[in-house]
Order: C-alpha cells, then structure tokens, then sequence
C-alpha cells in the first residue's frame, strides 16, 4: 500500500466513479438510446427536415444518398423521416400497452391473491390458461374482434400482457400479506382497504415497474408484428411494422426500405430490455 497520502486521494474518485452502477457503460448505453428515441418522439423535425408522407415520384425506389439518408420507398417517401416520425406512435402504442396491462394485471392479482377462496381458484385457472397462450396470439384474437387501427392495437397488444403482470403481483402479494408488519396491522384492526393501500400494495410495486420497463420493449416488438401481419396500424400510417410491411414486396430491389425499420425495431428492443435489466439489478443491489 503506497505511504504517499496524494496517490490515495487521487485514486478514491475513480474508484467511486467505477464503483456506481448508474455510471457504468452496460447501464448508459442504453439509457442514451431510450433518450435518442424520446427526443425523437419529442421533436422530429431535429433529425429531418422532410415529412414522413412527402411524395417525389422522381426518386421512387431512389437509393441511399446524403438527401435521402436510407432511400425512398415505392412511392417517393423518405425511409428515414417515416421511421424517425413513427417511433412517436410505435412508442406510444408500447407504452399505452404496458400501462393497460400493468393496470389490469394489478387488479386481476390482487383479487386472485386476496379474494376468496373461491373466487381465487376461479383466477388462477382463468391466469394459467391465459399464461398458456403466446401474448402474440391473445393479441391476435382481440384484434379480430375489434379490428384493425392504432387505438385498437394498443388495447390488442396491453389486454395480452395483463396475465404475466398479474402472475408477478399475485407471487409478490403473497410473500408480503405474511409479513410481520401487515400481521401487526390485522392484530390492530386496520381496515382491509388501508392495509392493502398502505402496506401491501407500495411493497410490491417495484418489481411490477422493473417488468414494465422491460414489458414496453415487448409492447413495441409485438405491435410492429401485428402491423407486419397486415392486422394491426393501418398503411399509410407511419409505423415501424407497417414500414417493413411495406418494404417486403421489394426486398430483392429495394432492400433498405425494410433494413432501417427492421435495424430500430431490434434495437429499441434490445436498448429497452438491456434498461430494464439494469434497473432490476441495480435496485436489487441496493435493497
């Protein structure tokens, strides 16, 4: 151990710089790409100049050139202003979803985890067959009873999701409801409503808004496949699976038309997922 007191002091900055979790790489990397994509959201016209349905049908199929960053597609339009002007509903549609599945998931497990006995085995048959289901294929079926749109993409996507918050919310309100100080609170004669309110509900919401995070990458990936399929936001809307709805039919011509929708998609995802993941280590580190 160095005897010179300058080299300890200097080296105890750096040490704590590395030592925060918040300042590692693995945990800024895909926090500044989630920023990128809400400032994209925010504010559009700073990374293009050209509106997502501006037509030039001397540049159809045009390739890449400093004008248009990823070419045009089949009808002029720019690639990179629909994508960059898409991610505003792609991403609305991902959030809207989480917050609907997260909202029903918490009312479906708190009554599969507190209700009665009769009433509980009742839900947690209706969440294992539900859980038994891709969310793709649930999200399916409710887009064939109310059709097709953005409104009802984003009900589609956040109704399939609601099995797996509510799973989490049942097991979390399980192990809490026998803890020693919601005991304490029955032995005084607190009010169900209070007990649940106060002491049950804010103890299991941490997890819950660790899989949010990751659940809004999901929402994204899952409504830019129905949008893909032809089932969910409806051309010629600018929405990242409906670009690479678009840019199939010229894949062997035109193939940047679905690279750079294809490239946002997998990458928000990954950039979302890999936050979420973080959070969820970082949270459990200082617990």
């Amino acid at each position: 151990m160095s005897s010179n007191p300058l080299l300890v002091t200097s080296d105890q900055p750096r040490r704590s710089r590395s030592g925060n979790p918040w300042l590692l790489s693995k945990t800024l990397i895909p926090a500044a790409f989630v920023l990128l994509l809400i400032i994209t959201v925010i504010a559009p016209q700073w990374f293009t100049p050209l509106k997502p349905d501006d037509m030039d049908m001397d540049a159809v199929l045009a390739t890449p050139t400093l004008h248009h960053l990823f070419g045009t597609d089949s009808l002029g339009r720019d690639v990179f202003s629909r994508v960059i002007y898409g991610s505003a509903l792609s991403l609305s549609i991902g959030v809207g979803a989480t917050l609907i599945a997260c909202a029903g998931g918490m009312a479906l497990g708190l009554l599969s985890a507190l209700a009665p006995v009769a009433l509980r085995r009742v839900l947690v048959r209706i969440l294992d067959i539900l859980l038994a289901f891709p969310e793709l294929l649930l999200a399916l079926l409710v887009i064939a009873v109310l059709g097709r749109g953005p409104t009802n993409t984003l009900i589609a996507v956040g109704l399939s999701g609601i099995a797996s918050y509510a799973r989490l919310l049942r097991s979390q309100v399980l192990q809490v409801k026998l803890s020693g100080y919601v005991e304490h609170a029955v032995a005084l004669g607190e009010a169900p409503p209070s007990i649940i309110f106060r002491h049950i509900l804010p103890n299991t919401l941490r997890p819950l808004l660790i899989l949010a995070t990751i659940g809004v990458g999901q929402s994204v990936l899952t409504a830019s496949s129905l949008s893909f399929l032809g089932l969910g936001v409806v051309p010629p809307t600018a929405e990242w699976g409906a670009l690479l709805a678009d840019g199939r039919d010229y894949l062997d011509v035109a193939p940047w038309i679905s690279l750079l929708p294809a490239t946002v998609v997998a990458v928000s995802v990954i950039a979302i997922t890999l936050l979420g993941r973080r959070l969820q280590t970082i949270l459990a580190k200082g617990a």
